[in-house]
């Protein structure tokens, strides 16, 4: 099976996952907080360092619960640039207007 390539953006949301879940860990050992997740260390290292930027969803819920963090304060941490989330988000939506006949 042939992998596609992570775009730019997915790159830089996994460094961004990774600094928070860095910064969330604290002093706590890297293999503590990976056994409080149900994962291996291995697999929390790779996604610190964003060898692995795009994690399972339960994964990353699980690292949220054993961190003390929401999942709404990574996607937060995570998104898009605020200046491109806020520019989508302000964009006119399309409605559809009933034709009378």
């Amino acid at each position: 099976m042939v992998r596609t390539p992570l775009t730019p953006e997915e790159r830089l949301r996994g460094e961004r996952l990774g600094a928070l879940l860095r910064a969330a860990r604290g002093e706590r050992s890297m293999a503590a907080v990976a056994a409080s997740a149900g994962i291996s260390a291995e697999t929390l290292r790779k996604i610190e360092t964003g060898r692995a930027p795009t994690p399972a969803f339960f994964t990353v819920a699980a690292l949220a619960g054993a961190l003390g963090l929401s999942l709404d304060e990574i996607l937060g941490s995570c998104a898009a640039e605020p200046a491109v989330a806020s520019s989508v988000a302000s964009a006119p939506v399309p409605v559809a207007v009933p034709l009378i006949a």
